[in-house]
């Protein structure tokens, strides 16, 4: 089974990118399955319907969130009706799910959707979510999980993976939208701290830089925007699994201005 996860998807420009590229990809790379973060995939905050279903007909298979899964309120029926999910660690009666699992490629496929702690809002303990999680789906018979971890501080994310290495086939985090260069395969699990996202990568995080420069020099905040305009990166990790392990795994950076660089996940 070969599957593909893609970050934070930043508004108009990271699905520009993703409806140039995701197809080609699926079919070059021979994906059977694609994960995305949806999180800030409309104008920054959120998702509508309307931008859901394009993700979907790019080649998008689900997608997950974090903390502004709710930003906005269309989101909650796609929670129910379509592959969607929010972190699984919110309380019970939270509309929606953080845990599917998928036949995939005559297998069945677990993604989990967990959020941190730090800077983030309040829900249940990540860990102990994730923890029991993955060990009810294993009860089930099912090998192939994956997490995307949503979460600010490194720590946790870092945490998670010596929490649950060799027992998930990858955890991947997401939210910072600052990709990290530590993109490993230990016992068979997957692990990259931050995915990075897919957008503009000349602003700051995805945005136009005017409003952040405002808050970090006098203090005060304003409205992040995304860029009409700006120069473009799809971010894309792609991981082959055998029996609920990771065998090997590669990061795809593709700008476009045409350069891809690829990046071997290493193995310790």
């Amino acid at each position: 089974m070969k599957i593909a996860f893609i970050g934070d998807i930043v508004g108009r420009p990271g699905r520009v990118m993703i409806k140039e590229h995701l197809m080609k990809l699926r079919r070059d790379e021979g994906i059977d399955f694609v994960i995305a973060n949806y999180e800030n995939a409309s104008h920054g905050f959120g998702i509508t319907s309307k931008n859901a279903n394009e993700l979907f007909s790019m080649g998008i298979d689900v997608m997950s969130g974090g903390n502004h899964t709710w930003d906005k309120k269309e989101i909650l029926p796609l929670l129910e009706t379509q592959q969607f999910l929010r972190p699984h660690n919110y309380p019970v009666g939270v509309v929606g799910t953080g845990c599917r699992v998928f036949d995939v490629a005559g297998e069945r496929l677990a993604v989990l959707n967990i959020m941190g702690h730090y800077g983030m809002p309040y829900t249940d303990n990540a860990f102990r979510c994730a923890r029991d999680s993955v060990a009810h789906l294993k009860e089930q018979g099912i090998e192939h999980i994956f997490i995307d971890f949503h979460a600010e501080a490194t720590s946790e994310k870092r945490a998670m993976m010596m929490l649950l290495q060799g027992e998930v086939s990858g955890i991947i985090g997401t939210h910072t939208h600052v990709g990290t260069d530590d993109f490993q395969i230990v016992q068979g699990t997957a692990y990259l701290t931050d995915m990075g996202l897919s957008g503009c990568r000349d602003n700051v995080i995805g945005m136009e830089q005017k409003v952040p420069l405002e808050r970090f020099i006098t203090g005060v905040s304003g409205r992040f925007e995304v860029p009409e305009k700006c120069k473009k990166i799809l971010q894309i990790a792609i991981l082959t699994l055998e029996e609920g392990k990771c065998t090997e795994a590669f990061k795809l950076k593709v700008f476009d201005d045409g350069r891809r660089i690829k990046t071997e996940a290493w193995k310790e």
